[in-house]
């Protein structure tokens, strides 16, 4: 009967502590967020939280968090708690304190006490040094949770006395200019709250799950998952910005009704139709114009289009075409090594060499004079597509079972046979995958269409790149020629370059250079995701037909 009631409450003694524990982590998660909310302003530190000054609730917080992380560390070590805690910490977790610990202690006595550099290294020097024994040489529930806690209190009491205000600003006297670094409370109060946070929430979570090798693991999935989220609600909030500050612009003047938009001529049978848009959206179907009320980026999206058009038509072939010789023909070796070296460090360039290649070797080329055009583009933002192409189609031909090539060649099917019909439809998701990144890459880069193809800044809808129209048959080589090819246009990206950092557009007729900026902005944005979606279907088209087969 004892051992029964024993029993009992060393469950319920349990479940209190798990459930403290678990609270003291959500509580982390939602201070990490608020943290993350006041760098990007959407908490204001001047404001109010809580009905408290927001950084008094901020510091609250954070001295009560480290308190009860310290209490959880002490119960588990006076063993009021079952727990199982290793012999220590670790030397990782050690030198993440003492780094932590050793910069405070350089700020507090170089700046605050007033010892400057030297002192200043001396002091941090020494607490680091502390931090880091307090936490490699006692147990592990006392060297994970002590130093967590003492760092929230200490971040927390900054905040609560007011040592950091709203107003505070701090300009480091050691640069040769004082006031070219400045140091405010709206960066380094969120910083602190969110490094806290995570500091204590991964001590918490480690108390929750009985410290050893459970509560490592929470801790380490609690800091992955909270900075994983963290990077989406950064992308979601860059998206939503850029739609909040173009969506004006960009929907400015829509109409829809039977007439209302540009007319259009259709042949058919030797007859030519002029048909009228339902719909009339200036800034998506008008370019630069004296005689439009709103100036629109027709001709730069149509650029655009024909850029990552030209760039897959010329990247995918060769790309998929090297895989297929690298991963199925040729012998795996120093050869092989050597060209995946050569294409990780050609994806790994930067794109404005890439259009200094564009500009010294393809600009010269197409035209008698050196000229910038739109196949120069496209064969340079080719050559930066290429490279992944290649590494991404050979991982997943690598991936692609051997049971499979096995079971084809004893049915007596050629090599080439097998390639075609078993290892390239098995392993075009993964291809589809790497030209989707690829798109969205290229699609954005602006550095290598400045030297290669860029065009005027504000092009007249009719003078758009109007490529299919202007393919011309001849019996001389080349037999093919497009003379819109070897002319400059305009793309989205050089556009908005234009337009932000050149600040033209009055000529064109834009009013408001700024809104039309942001409005192209979400037009790029848009596009970039269209293609996206359409590569996305693709790759949905060929798992569908592999799980079909």
């Amino acid at each position: 009967m004892a051992s029964a009631t024993d029993s009992s409450v060393v469950r319920g003694d349990t479940s209190t502590y798990e459930t403290v524990a678990a609270l003291t982590v959500g509580l982390a998660a939602v201070l990490f967020f608020l943290g993350l909310a006041a760098t990007v302003e959407l908490v204001s530190i001047t404001g109010t939280l809580a009905g408290l000054p927001t950084l008094t609730t901020l510091g609250l917080l954070l001295v009560l968090m480290g308190v009860a992380v310290a209490g959880f560390g002490l119960a588990s070590y006076r063993g009021i708690f079952p727990t199982d805690p290793r012999a220590s910490a670790g030397l990782v977790a050690a030198g993440l304190f003492a780094g932590l610990w050793g910069l405070i202690g350089l700020l507090v006595f170089a700046e605050t006490l007033g010892l400057g550099p030297i002192g200043g290294v001396v002091g941090g020097l020494g607490l680091g040094a502390a931090a880091f024994f307090a936490t490699a040489l006692p147990r592990e529930d006392i060297g994970s949770t002590l130093p967590a806690g003492a760092l929230a209190a200490f971040f927390g009491l900054v905040l609560l006395l007011g040592i950091v205000g709203p107003e505070w600003s701090w300009s480091p006297a050691n640069f040769p200019d004082a006031q070219a670094v400045t140091f405010f409370a709206r960066t380094v109060a969120p910083f602190a709250v969110m490094a806290s946070s995570l500091v204590v929430g991964w001590a918490a979570a480690k108390a929750y799950g009985g410290f050893g090798a459970r509560g490592r693991h929470l801790g380490a999935y609690l800091l992955v998952y909270l900075n994983v989220v963290a990077i989406i609600a950064i992308l979601v909030a860059l998206v939503a910005f850029v739609v909040f500050k173009g969506f004006n612009p960009v929907t400015e003047g829509i109409e829809v009704g039977l007439g209302v938009g540009p007319t259009t001529t259709i042949g058919l049978f030797g007859l030519g139709f002029d048909v009228a848009w339902p719909v009339y959206w200036p800034f998506l179907m008008n370019g630069a114009s004296l005689f439009t009320d709103i100036t629109g980026v027709f001709p730069a999206i149509v650029g655009t289009a024909w850029l990552v058009i030209g760039a897959v038509v010329l990247a995918v072939p060769l790309g998929v075409g090297a895989a297929i010789f690298l991963t199925e023909y040729a012998e795996q070796g120093r050869f092989t090594n050597v060209v995946e070296v050569a294409t990780n460090a050609l994806w790994s360039t930067p794109s404005i060499v890439f259009g200094l290649f564009g500009a010294a070797f393809l600009v010269p080329r197409f035209t008698p004079q050196p000229q910038k055009s739109l196949l120069s583009g496209m064969i340079t933002l080719g050559f930066m597509l290429l490279p992944l192409v290649v590494i991404t189609a050979r991982e997943a031909m690598i991936a692609v079972p051997d049971e499979y090539r096995d079971a084809s060649a004893a049915l007596g099917v050629s090599k080439w046979q097998t390639i075609r019909s078993v290892v390239i439809p098995a392993a075009m998701p993964g291809v589809v995958t790497g030209v989707i990144l690829g798109v969205g890459r290229i699609a954005g880069e602006t550095a290598p269409l400045l030297l290669t193809m860029g065009g005027g800044s504000f092009v007249a809808a009719g003078q758009r790149a109007k490529v299919l129209d202007s393919f011309q048959l001849s019996w001389s080589p080349p037999f093919v020629t497009n003379p819109e090819l070897t002319q400059a246009t305009t793309a989205l990206p050089y556009q908005l370059y234009q337009v932000v950092l050149t600040g033209t557009g009055e000529t064109a007729g834009v009013n408001d250079v700024t809104a039309f900026g942001w409005g192209t902005a979400l037009v790029l944005l848009g596009v970039v995701l269209a293609f996206y979606a359409v590569g996305i279907a693709t790759r949905q088209y060929f798992r569908s037909k592999l799980q079909y087969e």
